[in-house]
């Protein structure tokens, strides 16, 4: 139920639909009966939120709970924030209107790093102390996990609890053992300090971090007994780790509507640039019986006539084929559409395409990720230029027309020929499309190219290269552009959108920064700073003056290479790869070398240690 000084404001905001509540599957417990609450808050409006599979597993296996209670949080967008803060309203929990003061936990997904403004200020309204150091008292514990928790630090003075990995046990876990240490009095401290004896959490205010007079890390030294590295917790077994059978039905239109089954996590393949490709290794999958099952029950309970099925590289599944056959046998009869994303161009296939074409059919988007063969071998990406001409001929042989083609700029290694040859890339797309004889007559064809820029991650073989400025990549952008027209290709047929690289240079900063962004962080929430991921809302000049003001030079953190020895801010949490792999994946990049994915050969990552997965398959 949503607070009463609530429905007088709907009409005066965009979308109220976004703060009221009440969906079907919502789930609402008498506060009496329950001995933790718990407030998952995604640092985003309603509709990014509700589309994010994390929370929708989660806030179903907190609920199966009988003793916890969870509720969502998301962050108002700004005409609701200014009637909030004008009208005295705390932020509150859409399950029971309860503002966030009246929760054990506050928990946030870090999904992107241009979302930590929105954290701070979302425990503001909630009137929640923005520092760890000022929560007192066994309560209000503040957490959070997601692939951005790999290097937490430049947050680490406002989150209590990090948890690194898969989280379906570890968060219970560690509710179980807050809900223990409530029913004997202990502090917040005696907590905490046990809370860092579990497996795969990481609890930043027992660690104390020293710096070299050049500003690079000299130690991390851990203090009361807390663990010199955290390891990551991951879900083994697939089939058996919990999945929800039912989801929240949003009321307003979200950004991915539809029922989504995670069907593999991890990936094979191990591009250099992909910071998920390596945190969330080995490959672990689920039967094809399991996943039919589940998909089945998420259709007949929420409604959806659309299921996507979710991983990092879809056709790598092992039974992709016979999996989207089992999913039609109750689909097609039952008039449900199939989406397979992260489809790679070496995995397509006339079976595949042949699955999917169910009920609708939209255009095909694969990601060669950079323009040359040279460029494709230093970041691993695996992808020649043969198979992507022979996937697209099957493509529109099958009836497509549209294909979108993702990109990056600013790669290590790249020239000016890298970059020219997105374009290139382009219109051989096209010229394939023109050469095809079973094309879709009577239609003309569409090829979007996309460029990203370049952001070097934590635990990834790049985490040491340095990103280019914002004038070489804007630079870069245009030559693209050029390219374009040099090639003489019609803007009717070719569509090129490119990110902003100011955002990407921010979120490099946080990417690879360490403690000494916290003032950063306070500053800018000072200032107002909120919603860096929209580009409305975004300044990159504002974000400037807030470093001047800090005296801290974010180039420093973006645009400088790291040698091999230098102490990382996230060298004491252990994601399940070695740095010396890392660094043997590197210096390949430099020979341009690519190396085979897990399945043809396994390159000592180090994930075998967790005992399972594609690790122990036989090759």
């Amino acid at each position: 139920m949503i607070p009463e000084k609530v429905e007088k404001l709907l009409l005066k905001v965009q979308k109220p639909g976004r703060y009221v509540g009440g969906e079907l599957g919502a789930v609402i417990k008498d506060k009496q009966d329950v001995d933790v609450r718990f407030a998952f808050c995604f640092p985003d409006i309603y509709e990014i939120g509700m589309s994010h599979l994390g929370i929708k597993i989660l806030y179903s296996l907190f609920n199966e709970k009988p003793y916890i209670w969870c509720e969502r949080v998301f962050a108002p967008w700004m005409d609701m924030e200014e009637q909030m803060r004008a009208h005295d309203i705390p932020l509150y929990a859409l399950e029971s209107g309860d503002p966030l003061t009246e929760f054990d936990f506050i928990g946030f997904t870090l999904q992107y790093e241009l979302s930590y403004s929105n954290i701070l200020n979302m425990l503001d309204l909630g009137g929640i102390p923005l520092l760890s150091k000022d929560r007192h008292d066994l309560k209000h514990i503040v957490v959070a996990g997601g692939p951005c928790a790999c290097n937490p630090e430049p947050i680490t003075d406002f989150i209590d609890i990090f948890f690194l990995g898969d989280g379906e046990e570890v968060d219970l876990e560690v509710m179980e053992l807050y809900r223990t240490c409530k029913k004997e009095g202990k502090s917040r401290e005696e907590f905490l300090r046990l809370a860092a004896q579990i497996k795969g959490v990481y609890v930043p205010s027992l660690y104390d971090v020293s710096y070299h007079d050049d500003g690079t890390i000299s130690a991390v030294t851990p203090r009361d007994d807390a663990p010199a590295v955290i390891e990551k917790r991951v879900m083994m077994d697939m089939d058996n780790c919990y999945y929800p059978d039912n989801f929240v039905v949003p009321n307003i239109e979200i950004v991915h509507d539809r029922a989504v089954e995670e069907i593999f996590r991890g990936c094979i393949r191990g591009c250099r640039f992909c910071q998920a490709g390596f945190l969330y290794r080995p490959v672990r999958e689920k039967s094809v019986e399991c996943i039919s099952k589940q998909c089945h029950a998420l259709c007949r309970n929420t409604g959806y006539d659309e299921v996507s099925l979710s991983s990092l590289s879809s056709s790598d599944y092992t039974q992709v084929v016979p999996m989207l056959r089992e999913l039609n046998s109750w689909a097609k009869p039952e008039h449900v559409s199939l989406s397979l994303p992260s489809l790679r161009v070496d995995g397509f296939s006339d079976d595949i395409l042949n699955e999917i074409k169910t009920v609708r059919k939209s255009g095909l988007t694969f990601a060669p990720e950079a323009g040359s063969q040279r460029l494709r071998d230093a970041i691993n990406k695996n992808v020649f230029e043969d198979e992507l001409m022979n996937t697209c001929r099957v493509a529109f042989e099958g009836g497509y027309t549209t294909v979108k083609l993702y990109f990056m700029i600013g790669l290590p290694t790249e020239t000016p020929d890298d970059v020219a040859d997105i374009a290139n890339l382009g219109k051989k797309v096209l010229d394939t499309y023109y050469s095809t004889p079973n094309r879709p007559k009577g239609k003309a064809p569409r090829v979007t190219l996309s460029a990203s820029s370049f952001v070097p991650k934590p635990f990834t073989p790049f985490q040491w290269e340095p990103q280019d400025t914002m004038d070489v990549l804007r630079e870069k952008q245009q030559h693209i552009k050029k390219s374009i027209v040099d090639n003489k290709i019609s803007l009717s047929k070719m569509t090129y959108n490119y990110h902003d690289s100011d955002t990407s240079c921010l979120e490099a900063v946080f990417a690879r920064g360490d403690r000494r962004l916290n003032q950063v962080m306070c500053e800018a929430h000072k200032r107002g700073i909120r919603f860096d991921g929209w580009s409305d809302c975004f300044s990159l000049q504002n974000w400037l003056e807030v470093f001047e003001a800090c005296g801290i030079d974010p180039a420093f953190y973006a645009n400088r290479r790291r040698s091999f020895d230098e102490i990382l801010p996230w060298d004491h949490l252990d994601y399940g790869v070695t740095k010396e792999f890392l660094r043997r994946e590197c210096e390949r990049a430099y020979r341009s070398e690519a190396s085979p994915n897990c399945r043809e050969k396994c390159l000592g990552c180090g994930s075998k240690k967790y005992g399972g997965g594609v690790c122990y398959e036989k090759r």
